[in-house]
C-alpha cells in the first residue's frame, strides 16, 4: 500500500497543531508559522463563510460608500438578496468562535471590490457574495478595507489558522452589452466564426486569428464576431486593472448554455466572459492574484468556475500561483478549483487534463447525502472513494478533495434530509446531520463545513435561500426557519452540532492516519446499514477503523482488518479492546451512530 509521507512528516504534522495552539495564546512566532506552513493540505479543517453573511463588526460600511436606496447602496438586511452588513472586521472578532469549533483553515468568498447592484428592473440584486468583480486589485468597501483584510489574515495567522482566498478568473461583472438585445443567446463558432463579422457571410475580420495561437491575438482588432458589444458610457473604466476595460478580452458570444463549446465561450448567467486564451488575460491574472500572495502571504486559493474556463489557462495560471507562494515561504499553497459535476471520471480529468492540483468533491457530497438520508446503501459511497486512483495522483491527490456536504449555491444538508423525508422528527434530523458531518470528517479528503451548518441552519431551499445571517437576522426565513439540534442563540458554541463537529475535529486533528491515511473499504451495505472502513499508510503505525450504521436497527458485525491490528481503543463509540481474530473484529454500532476505533499496534 502506497505510503502517505514519512513518519517524520507524521510528527511535524503533531507538533504543527501544539504550535498552532501556542500561536493563539501568545501571538505569531517563525516557529509557529513555520509550522503551519509545513501542514499538509489534507491536515486542515475547512470552514467556508460570506464575510457579509457571518458578522458586522462595523456599521459604517453597510452601504460600502454609497448613499441612496438598496438599488444605489446594495443594502438591505431584510432582503436575502442584497448586502446584510457583514465584514471583515467582524468575522476578525469571531476567530475565537471559529477556533473553537476545532477549525484549521478558512475559505471566505471573494471579498474584492463588486458591481453592488446589477440585474433587470425589477428583478435586480446585490454582489454580497463577492462573485461579481469590478476591481480585482481591492477589497470591496462594504466588506472593508484593504488594511482588514490584511489584519484579518495576520490573526488568523497567528491562531495558525490558515487562509484561501475564493478567486474568479471566467468572469467579471456585467458591464459589456450587446447591441439590439438582452439576455443573448449565445452564437456559436460555427455559424458566428471569429474571422467574420457577424455570421458566416458577414465582411472578413481579424485575419489570421485562431485562438489556439497565442502568436494570432495581435490580428484580433474586431469584436463583432457574434454581437456589436458596447460598455455605457458611465462604465467605460469601471474594472480593474485597466487592461479588462478593453472589450478584445471577452469572448463576447452571448449566455452560455453549459452545454458543449459555450460551457467554455459563453457568459455565465449574463456576466461578462473573458477570454482566458488571451495571452494578456493569462498574464494579467497571474499579475493579479500573484500579488495578492505577495501582499499577504495567503495559503491557497479556491477557484470559481473552474471548468468553464480553458485548460491551457490553468497548465500556466497553477505553476505561477505555487511558484510565487513558494518565493514567499508558502510550501503546501492548496489550489482547488469549482467543478461542478458529480461524476469522479469528470472531477479527475480537471486534474490530469487541466492541471488543477485539486477540486472540491461533488462526487463525495452527492452520495454523503443520499447515504445520510437512507435513500441510498453506503456502498455508493464505497464506488467514489474506490474511483480515487483516477485523480492525477492517484489515491494520495485523492487526500487533498475538499469534502462538503452543502454549500452557498446547492443549499444545506439539514434542508436536503428534511426534504427526503419530510416527516422527519427534530430527534432523526439530528443525528442524521452528525451522521453525515462524520461521513465527511473522518473519511479521505479535507473536510469543509460549510458556515452555519454548526449552529443547525436549514434553510429553505438552494442559492439565496441558504445563505443566513450568523447573527439574528432580518429575513424571516432564516430568523424562524426550523434549526437542527433546535433554536440557541447566535454564535452559540453550546449548539448541539457546534458541540459534535468540535469533537470530531479534534479526534481527527490529533489522529495522524484520518488526515494522511489512505481509505480501505471494509464493508458497504448496499442498503441502509454497515459501512466499514480503515485509514491506513505504509509510514505510520497502526490503523484507525471507522464504522457507521446508516440504518434504523442496531447492528452486530465482523469486519476484517489488518492482521497485525490486535488491540483496540476507542476514539468514539464503544469498540471491543481486542480483536476477535487476527484479521477479524467485532463492532457493535445502534443505528444512525458511528464508532471510531485505533488500533496502535505496528503492520
Amino acid at each position: 500500500m502506497a505510503g502517505s509521507g514519512t513518519r517524520a512528516g507524521a510528527l511535524v504534522g503533531c507538533l504543527t497543531f501544539a504550535l498552532a495552539a501556542a500561536g493563539a495564546a501568545w501571538g505569531q512566532t517563525p516557529e509557529a508559522t513555520a509550522a503551519m506552513r509545513a501542514r499538509l493540505p489534507q491536515d486542515e479543517v475547512i470552514y467556508f463563510l460570506l464575510p457579509d453573511r457571518f458578522a458586522n463588526g462595523d456599521l459604517a460600511n453597510d452601504r460600502g460608500g454609497f448613499t441612496g436606496d438598496r438599488l444605489v447602496t446594495g443594502f438591505d438586511p431584510a432582503h436575502p438578496d442584497f448586502y446584510h452588513g457583514g465584514d471583515l472586521v467582524g468575522l476578525t472578532r469571531r476567530l475565537d468562535y471559529i477556533q473553537g469549533l476545532g477549525v484549521t483553515a478558512i475559505w471566505i468568498a471573494p471579498v474584492f471590490r463588486n458591481k453592488p447592484v446589477q440585474g433587470e428592473s425589477g428583478r435586480e440584486s446585490a454582489g454580497y457574495h463577492g462573485y461579481w468583480i469590478l476591481d480585482f486589485t481591492s477589497v470591496d468597501p462594504h466588506f472593508g478595507t484593504d488594511a482588514d483584510l490584511k489584519t484579518f489574515v495576520d490573526a488568523a495567522h497567528a491562531r495558525g489558522i490558515k487562509v484561501y482566498l475564493d478567486i474568479v478568473t471566467n468572469h467579471t461583472a456585467d458591464v459589456i452589452q450587446y447591441e439590439g438585445c438582452t439576455g443573448c443567446d449565445y452564437r456559436g463558432t460555427a455559424d458566428h466564426p471569429w474571422t467574420r463579422a457577424g455570421g458566416v457571410d458577414g465582411p472578413e475580420i481579424n485575419a489570421g486569428f485562431d485562438p489556439e495561437r497565442p502568436e494570432t491575438f495581435a490580428a484580433l482588432t474586431r469584436f463583432d464576431w457574434a454581437y456589436r458589444p458596447f460598455v455605457p458610457e458611465g462604465e467605460r473604466d469601471a474594472k480593474r486593472p485597466a487592461w479588462l476595460n478593453d472589450l478584445g478580452v471577452y469572448h463576447n458570444r452571448g449566455d452560455s448554455t453549459f452545454r458543449g463549446e459555450s460551457s467554455l465561450l459563453g457568459d455565465f448567467a449574463g456576466l461578462d466572459g473573458v477570454m482566458t486564451e488571451h495571452p494578456r488575460v493569462v498574464q494579467g491574472f497571474i499579475d493579479v492574484y500573484g500579488e495578492w500572495i505577495d501582499r499577504l502571504g495567503i495559503d491557497g486559493f479556491r477557484i470559481d468556475t473552474a471548468k468553464h474556463v480553458n485548460p491551457e489557462f490553468w497548465q500556466a495560471f497553477v505553476p505561477a500561483m505555487r511558484s510565487r507562494a513558494a518565493a514567499r515561504g508558502i510550501p503546501n499553497f492548496h489550489i482547488f478549483g469549482e467543478v461542478y459535476d458529480h461524476d469522479p471520471a469528470a472531477l479527475a480529468r480537471h486534474t490530469r487534463v487541466d492541471g488543477l492540483p485539486s477540486v472540491l468533491d461533488f462526487a463525495f457530497q452527492t452520495k454523503a447525502t443520499d447515504v445520510a438520508a437512507g435513500r441510498a446503501g453506503p456502498d455508493v459511497l464505497a464506488r467514489v472513494h474506490a474511483a480515487d486512483p483516477v485523480y492525477e495522483g492517484g489515491e494520495q491527490a485523492a487526500l487533498t478533495l475538499p469534502t462538503f456536504l452543502g454549500n452557498h449555491d446547492m443549499g444545506r444538508i439539514g434542508w436536503f434530509l428534511a426534504k427526503d423525508r419530510p416527516d422527519i422528527s427534530d430527534e432523526e434530523l439530528l443525528a442524521r446531520t452528525t451522521l453525515a458531518h462524520a461521513l465527511m470528517m473522518f473519511s479521505r479528503g479535507v473536510p469543509v463545513i460549510y458556515y452555519g451548518d454548526e449552529q443547525g441552519f436549514m434553510g429553505e431551499g438552494d442559492y439565496g435561500r441558504s445563505r443566513h445571517d450568523m447573527w439574528t437576522s432580518a429575513v424571516p426565513d432564516y430568523r424562524d426557519g426550523r434549526r437542527v439540534g433546535g433554536p440557541h442563540s447566535p454564535y452559540d458554541a453550546s449548539a448541539p452540532l457546534y458541540v459534535r463537529l468540535s469533537e470530531m475535529a479534534r479526534i481527527r486533528r490529533e489522529t495522524p492516519l484520518l488526515r494522511r491515511g489512505l481509505q480501505v473499504t471494509r464493508e458497504a451495505d448496499d442498503g441502509p446499514g454497515l459501512y466499514a472502513f480503515s485509514r491506513l499508510a505504509d509510514d505510520l503505525p497502526g490503523e484507525v477503523l471507522v464504522v457507521f450504521n446508516t440504518g434504523t436497527v442496531p447492528i452486530e458485525a465482523r469486519v476484517a482488518i489488518e492482521p497485525t491490528s490486535l488491540t483496540w481503543r476507542a476514539l468514539h463509540g464503544a469498540c471491543a479492546v481486542l480483536a476477535s481474530a487476527p484479521g477479524s473484529f467485532t463492532v457493535r454500532v445502534e443505528p444512525l451512530d458511528y464508532i471510531v476505533c485505533v488500533s496502535e499496534d505496528p503492520r
